[in-house]
């Protein structure tokens, strides 16, 4: 089975596939999505895995790697910073404004851990709790890797 996946406001979707037949679901979280399917089951996640400690210029290898495949269409495929940036700033954020500071905290982090010193997207940190989900999962769950990989639909699309 296969297993197409990306962050929702509800928390995950997921396109599965087992060859003929299609099903999309809902699920609250990534480990609920895990528990679901058969233990064979490849989950391509449309979310960064791998967070490294130091982000040089272009992102992380799989954004490097894509982004001249997708000529004008690079921008699409937009920059994570490091570990320490992802998880400086958790949240709930009460407000707008909250969210912001958050945002301009983190960034200042994301700044000291690249090289060239890079801020972060808002889109990129509003990924960050889904980012942080499947990390922990994958930290806990080790086993977990060879099974959750990395999907980038631009890619794909290409």
């Amino acid at each position: 089975m296969l297993a197409g996946v990306d962050g929702c406001k509800a928390g995950w979707v997921a396109l599965l596939s087992d060859g003929p037949h299609t099903q999309v679901h809902v699920f609250a979280s990534f480990e609920e999505l895990v528990a679901f399917l058969p233990d064979n089951a490849i989950i391509a996640v449309d979310m960064p895995i791998g967070l490294p400690d130091r982000i040089g210029k272009g992102g992380r290898g799989p954004e490097r790697l894509i982004r001249p495949l997708l000529g004008k269409r690079q921008s699409s495929v937009f920059s994570i910073p490091s570990r320490e940036a992802v998880y400086a700033e958790c949240g709930p954020f009460a407000n707008a404004a909250e969210l912001r500071d958050a945002h301009a905290r983190a960034s200042r982090v994301a700044r000291r851990t690249s090289d060239p010193p890079k801020a972060i997207s808002i889109q990129a940190f509003c990924l960050f709790p889904k980012i942080r989900e499947i990390d922990l999962l994958l930290i806990a769950r080790p086993e977990l890797r060879s099974r959750v990989i990395e999907s980038h639909p631009e890619l794909a699309f290409w």
